[in-house]
């Protein structure tokens, strides 16, 4: 499985460095690093390093070196690292937004993604969204941030005021913005975000009294009520919720910077804000996390159970216990969300086994964790095993141990996996696991829900793979279902979240919202078709999907991706077989498969060639329906359909190919 360096690693100190005295470049902190590679120029040249030291920034040190990295042109830093993934960012507002570039670089940045933005002029949002001529609509962005401040309220509000008085301004604001939602998710590709309003303390205490004070939250709430709404009516909108990270002690605003430069939101909410569209963007790249891992002793539960014994751990009495306690209870509630959950410790494996199923106090039991992996190897080659036997890249892995020894082998042995420090107080466990959004989704699906139980089936199909001599065998004995038909209407949320999370087998990287396949769907000659499989050990849903359209007397794949939970069963062959076949039944004069290289799906570049396909460089000039199509690097292969592959005998297919158009 193939892997990439992530944020959370780190792989020694960046070449390249200027002179630092007598200190070596190892013996810089991370800020200084990042000060000399920009004194040298090498901040492009060095542009994939970068992640692992930011991941040791405090959030200031953050902020001034996020100013760094917005002044670097993304052109050079692709020059030199083509495979970059990049995002294309418009940012609009009400107030001013110089500060939202520098913060979303530097969290950009520390995921291993690349930030080309454009800001455009004060409070320009009105004219931004709501005209599909304008300069933001032909940016093209990936991602559109409009940020909302209370001053697109109170700018409005009359003076003297009550909260009668905003009531309209606020209904007018809101039916404003839902019309602006409404044209730009009807005529954009980009993901757009919308924020809720803080309301300032300094304007409910110019209310004097409290009754008052209370109608104006009351109102307030009712109009950010109505802000999280609109995200459940139109599936390309997020929008961010401020008042978890106001309660994290944030100041809503800065009076001085709000009066004198209209920034009407203060820098440090603004760079949370911007790690929140952070975690956005990674899910966007398909770089989302898919399994969380935990040391035990001192992580998951207080004290040595080898040395304590399972009466001597804490794991619920006391102040320790408690937080103990509460630390597992939130890794049950992102388990039971589709996170798989693994144990990986040093440790006998009975004793830990009779702890997970005897103790009573213990919150996470044997069965809310996928794997449980208790030895003396060490921990970086039980995690490279565990992520094979689930078939996973290790880029897919969050370890959180206390031990930095530990920590430390395993970002220099398997620099892909994330890696999450706690230490002696657990009641900040939760806090340090949670903090960068590893596992966040735009929506939570029913196959994301199943998918524990799905893994856990891989795990016994292989198991089931060591019983026999070979594959051929194993494969007839696995009894392979695949169903290849039209995408239904209920399956576009799960079909857009493969688009996004698989990196692998995709043969064109292109990542799709639910309303993008929609619209890709009910176009003339269209073909949207979904790949389910299943098996003797359960159904493993919609695991592929097959973009494709007539065009020319061709039948054109634009895209073909398939999940890795069923790669190697012949299912990815079986499917491009009978498409072959229909066209040929059809007529057409050839089948055509596109491919466009990105980061991780080398391993099906020969995909077409493998059956029967040519490379055809004249076919690059039909149009094509991706967004992406200018993207350096694409090929297409042709098929003539001559000579036909032959249907893999190991596995059931059924078609309904009639949305193939005739």
């Amino acid at each position: 499985m193939s892997s990439a360096p992530t944020a959370s690693t780190t792989t020694g100190p960046p070449t390249g460095l200027p002179a630092a005295g007598p200190a070596s470049a190892a013996d810089l902190s991370a800020a200084d690093q990042l000060l000399a590679l920009h004194r040298a120029g090498r901040l492009a040249a060095e542009y994939p390093r970068l992640a692992a030291l930011l991941a040791d920034l405090t959030d200031p040190e953050l902020a001034r070196t996020g100013l760094l990295l917005a002044r670097l042109d993304p052109d050079q830093v692709l020059a030199a690292h083509p495979a970059t993934p990049i995002l294309s960012v418009a940012l609009t507002g009400h107030g001013t937004l110089a500060a939202l570039p520098p913060a979303l670089a530097a969290e950009f940045a520390r995921h291993g993604l690349l930030l080309r933005h454009r800001v455009s002029e004060f409070d320009s949002y009105v004219f931004d969204l709501a005209d599909p001529d304008s300069e933001l609509y032909a940016f093209e962005p990936d991602l559109t941030v409009c940020l909302l401040d209370p001053e697109v309220v109170f700018d409005e509000a009359p003076l003297p005021w009550r909260p009668a008085d905003l009531a309209p301004v606020l209904t007018a604001k809101l039916d404003l913005i839902e019309r602006l939602v409404a044209t730009f998710t009807a005529t954009s590709r980009a993901t757009l975000v919308l924020n809720t309003l803080p309301l300032p303390a300094a304007y409910a205490r110019q209310l004097v009294d409290h009754r008052s004070r209370a109608e104006l939250g009351a109102l307030w709430r009712r109009a950010n009520a109505r802000l999280l709404d609109l995200a459940a009516a139109h599936p390309g909108l997020v929008v961010v919720d401020l008042d978890p990270l106001l309660a994290e002690g944030l100041p809503a605003r800065d009076p001085r910077l709000a009066r004198y430069t209209k920034a009407h939101l203060s820098n440090q909410l603004l760079a949370r804000y911007a790690r929140e569209l952070g975690h956005l963007a990674r899910h966007l790249t398909g770089r989302t996390r898919k399994c969380l891992v935990l040391d035990l002793d001192d992580t998951l539960w207080g004290g040595t159970l080898g040395e304590d014994g399972p009466d001597g751990i804490e794991v619920a009495d006391g102040y320790r216990g408690e937080a103990f306690a509460a630390f597992q209870r939130t890794v049950k509630q992102l388990a039971a969300q589709g996170v798989m959950t693994a144990v990986v410790s040093k440790n006998e494996p009975e004793p830990v086994r009779a702890a997970f199923r005897d103790h009573p106090r213990m919150t996470l039991r044997e069965a809310d964790l996928l794997r449980i992996t208790a030895n003396w190897r060490p921990k970086d080659q039980n995690l490279a095993e565990l992520a094979a036997d689930l078939n996973i890249g290790l880029d897919s892995l969050v370890f959180v141990d206390d031990s930095p020894y530990e920590l430390g082998l395993v970002r220099h042995a398997l620099p892909a996996v994330a890696t999450v420090a706690v230490d002696g107080e657990p009641a900040l466990h939760a806090e340090k696991l949670l903090r960068d959004g590893w596992f966040d989704v735009l929506e939570l699906t029913g196959e994301d829900r199943a998918r524990v139980a799905r893994y856990r089936e891989e795990l016994d199909r292989r198991d089931f793979l060591h019983a026999f001599g070979s594959l051929d065998d194993y494969l007839r004995e696995l009894s392979v279902r695949v169903e290849f038909a039209a995408l239904t209407p209920e399956e576009l949320p799960r079909a857009a979240q493969l688009t996004l999370r698989t990196n692998q087998f995709h043969l064109a990287t292109e990542r799709l919202q639910p309303a993008e396949l929609a619209a890709r769907a009910a176009r003339p000659g269209a073909l949207v078709l979904g790949v389910r499989a299943s098996d003797r050990f359960g159904s493993n849903g919609l695991v592929g999907l097959v973009l494709a359209r007539r065009d020319a007397g061709q039948l054109v794949i634009d895209n073909f991706l398939l999940s890795c939970r069923v790669f190697s069963r012949g299912i990815e062959g079986a499917c491009l077989a009978a498409l072959l076949a229909h066209a040929r039944a059809l007529g057409l004069g050839a089948v055509l498969g596109r491919y466009r290289p990105g980061a991780k799906n080398a391993i099906v570049r020969d995909f077409y060639p493998r059956y029967g396909f040519t490379l055809d460089p004249a076919a690059d000039a039909l149009p094509d329906a991706a967004p992406d199509a200018g993207r350096p690097g694409l090929l297409t292969f042709r098929h003539d359909l001559a000579e036909l592959p032959a249907f893999p005998d190991h596995l059931q297919l059924s078609t309904d190919l009639v949305g193939v158009p005739r």
